[in-house]
């Protein structure tokens, strides 16, 4: 295969500090920092959110609602009101019998001096319909001089994301010092015209170019909808950037060393005669995928996903048994107490009976048991370990660590991951790792932000269980639902009743405001329901609880101590509750689809119908009501997690706070799902031809970010 040219050094100057820009001091270099933009390169990056059209004027006649213009006019009138605060009022004409308003609600005296009557004014802004035909609130103005005619822009204005500190004209003026830094198009090009799949794109100079600095004629349409050609180059080589990195990943993972775990599997045998269901053949499947990785000298990397009960935890205890059989030690870890609990009963009761010893390791374990099990895991008498964060502890030891198993793996630190995955190398050999969630991930998702995975899916569900029924209801029948509990207890059921908020929001006490946020905080919630529900055993439980007392309260639900559990959404994983029947969802449209998705999961878990009902605030908007029209119409988490990508995008599902992936800058995972295959076909031609330039597309926008992403 050919190999792409290889082109001048570093980036050609994009490395340079913005502290090297006139008009940066220490000051304001540190708060371009804090946003992420040290170097001028961050500054090529830094893209428009929109654009402003001043190239040119458009007669007042002809102004549209909602459409951003600029007009030019001589004031007529002025008028200061104070009815609920101080409002400024200006009536601008310009001779074309229409009359514009320009209104104000902050201002200065010095500002209302300039507007006096005859006085001209070059202005830009939204009209929207007012009381006296269109008015533009709060537009940005010049103040012309009779005889002043200042020049129309020849391009389009950009106006970038803010930086705190830092104001829009500064900010555009550095840009502008940044990109007449940018290099010749051949120094700054990585992926030139010839590469395979980048016919037809603009070179990157001319995008970063067009993006920053529009000409007047520009498809403004296309650049809204973020389909403009010069978007769509940027977009590819982020995608192939951040898929280069964990490509890289991969490839470095592979080299490593681990125990090929290629055991009789007799162990795994005993356990599938044993246990008290039969496997869905989604659970075969996805276990002969996860037994062929294991058997390999290379440390496998596998992703299983599956909706809430699909029975992944089954799989992970296959899996262990291979481990075992071949005298190594498991480590599996879950991000709260009472889901490690859970998977310790489960593993307990299928693993003890065939001999396998499972030990607990958690934060509550202290003193001279926790002294005990650290021995047992120091010495490998125990052969499978269950814990929390605690298992990734320093003093915490492996005698031998085959495999490692973390649920809900978006919910630990990077750093935590790390450090479990260092306790396995012995003998020269590192752990094999699965890693296992709830959330069901988008193809495309998976496909970009899980490149270093092998991704398996259990996609279907056990037999006998009903689908949950979902419905969404108006907070004005709240009270209904209050005997829909009542009921349901009488029955001997349980329910749930989740909150968004903690405490009830203050007054906003802005003049002209007085409307109450409208989420009920949990804390309201309950005093509430405790008063309506007399005859019921109602607890409370929420982040800010001590992490004890929250255990004990979810314990006590789990047991049947309690009816009714009002909650906020602490309780989206880690519950396993099969009486509880009845989930109320209250501001359900202040959730997003997979948080939704994964509440309902708490409930269906038993042979019971149970229903979910999200409580909502009317009136809806329609991006929420598109949410909960999917959970009404489907129980499919994969099916709602491609909906939830393509209404909220990646971020969210994604966890990027602790995953280390860098958040994209430009590239949009629902919107350039279409530029995958090409981000592949790329990928395979810079790893096998071009390795010094995946390098460096990697170092442009990822960074210091790759290291984190095989966690």
């Amino acid at each position: 295969m050919k190999a792409v040219r290889t082109p001048a050094p570093a980036l050609a100057g994009g490395a340079t500090p913005v502290a090297a820009l006139r008009g940066v001091g220490e000051s304001v270099a540190g708060k371009l920092a804090a946003r992420g933009l040290a170097t001028v390169q961050d500054l090529w990056l830094h893209l428009p959110l929109r654009y402003e059209d001043r190239t040119r004027l458009t007669p007042i006649r002809e102004l549209q609602p909602g459409v951003p213009a600029q007009v030019e006019g001589t004031v007529e009138a002025v008028e200061r009101g104070f009815r609920y605060r101080p409002v400024l009022r200006v009536a601008i004409g310009d001779g074309s019998r229409a009359t514009l308003v320009l209104r104000f609600f902050h201002f200065r005296a010095a500002q209302v001096a300039q507007f006096r009557p005859g006085t001209r004014l070059r202005c830009f802004g939204t009209p929207r319909p007012g009381q006296h035909g269109l008015e533009i609130v709060h537009p940005s103005y010049r103040v012309l001089g009779d005889d002043e005619a200042p020049a129309l822009g020849e391009s389009l204005d950009p106006v970038y994301p803010a930086v705190e500190g830092v104001g829009p004209a500064t900010l555009r003026r550095l840009v502008g010092q940044a990109l007449d830094l940018l290099p010749d198009a051949d120094a700054l090009e990585l992926l030139p015209a010839s590469t395979p799949g980048m016919a037809g794109l603009p070179g990157l100079r001319e995008s970063l170019l067009v993006l920053h600095r529009p000409p007047a004629d520009a498809d403004l349409a296309a650049l809204a909808a973020g389909q403009h050609p010069a978007q769509r180059r940027l977009a590819l080589e982020e995608l192939l950037a951040h898929h280069l990195s964990l490509r890289r990943q991969r490839l470095a993972q592979q080299q490593l060393h681990a125990r090929a775990l290629d055991g009789p599997g007799a162990l795994a045998a005993r356990l599938l005669r044993t246990l008290p269901f039969a496997l869905t053949g989604a659970q075969r499947r996805v276990f002969e995928q996860v037994r062929a990785d294991l058997a390999l000298p290379n440390p496998m990397q596998r992703l299983v996903q599956g909706d809430v009960g699909s029975g992944k935890t089954v799989v992970a205890a296959l899996a262990a048994t291979l481990a075992v059989e071949r005298g190594c030690q498991v480590a599996l870890a879950a991000p709260t107490e009472l889901l490690a609990e859970q998977h310790l009963a489960n593993l307990k009761a299928w693993l003890e009976p065939l001999g396998i010893r499972v030990a607990w390791l958690a934060g509550k374990v202290t003193g001279k048991a926790r002294a005990a099990a650290l021995a047992d895991v120091a010495s490998g008498a125990a052969q499978v370990v269950v814990g929390t964060h605690a298992l990734m502890q320093e003093g915490v030891a492996f005698h031998d660590l085959a495999l490692v198993v973390v649920d809900e793996q978006h919910r630990f630190g990077v750093q935590q991951r790390l450090a479990l995955r260092d306790k396995g190398p012995a003998h020269g050999h590192v752990p094999h790792q699965l890693v296992m969630t709830a959330t069901p991930i988008p193809r495309t998702l998976a496909m970009t932000a899980y490149a270093d995975l092998d991704v398996s899916a259990i996609d279907e569900l056990p037999p006998g269980r009903t689908p949950v029924q979902t419905v969404a209801v108006s907070a004005e029948r709240r009270p209904e639902l209050v005997e829909r509990i009542r009921a349901a207890c009488a029955e001997g059921r349980q329910a749930y009743w989740v909150c968004t908020l903690i405490e009830e929001p203050e007054e906003d006490a802005r003049p002209g405001q007085g409307a109450r946020l409208q989420a009920q905080a949990a804390e309201r919630t309950f005093e509430q329901l405790t008063t309506q529900l007399p005859g019921l055993r109602v607890g409370l439980v929420h982040g800010r609880l001590k992490g004890a007392e929250k255990q004990a309260v979810m314990r006590a639900f789990k047991d049947g101590a309690l009816d009714l559990l009002v909650a906020t959404t602490v309780i989206e994983v880690g519950v396993d509750v099969p009486n509880a029947s009845l989930m109320i969802v209250e501001n359900a449209e202040r959730l997003g689809l997979a948080q939704l998705h994964q509440l309902r999961g708490r409930v269906g878990r038993g042979a019971a119908a149970s229903s979910c009902v999200l409580l909502y605030q009317p009136p809806l908007s329609a991006l929420a009501r598109q949410r909960l029209d999917v959970l009404r119409q489907s129980n499919d988490g994969f099916l709602i997690a491609e909906k939830d990508l393509a209404l909220r995008g990646p971020g969210e599902l994604l966890g990027t706070r602790q995953t280390g992936l860098a958040a994209f800058r430009i590239a949009d995972l629902a919107r350039d799902a279409g530029l995958l295959p090409q981000v592949h076909a790329l990928a395979d031609h810079l790893l096998s031809g071009a390795p010094e330039i995946a390098d460096r597309v990697v170092a442009r926008w990822v960074g210091g970010a790759v290291r984190y992403a095989g966690a």
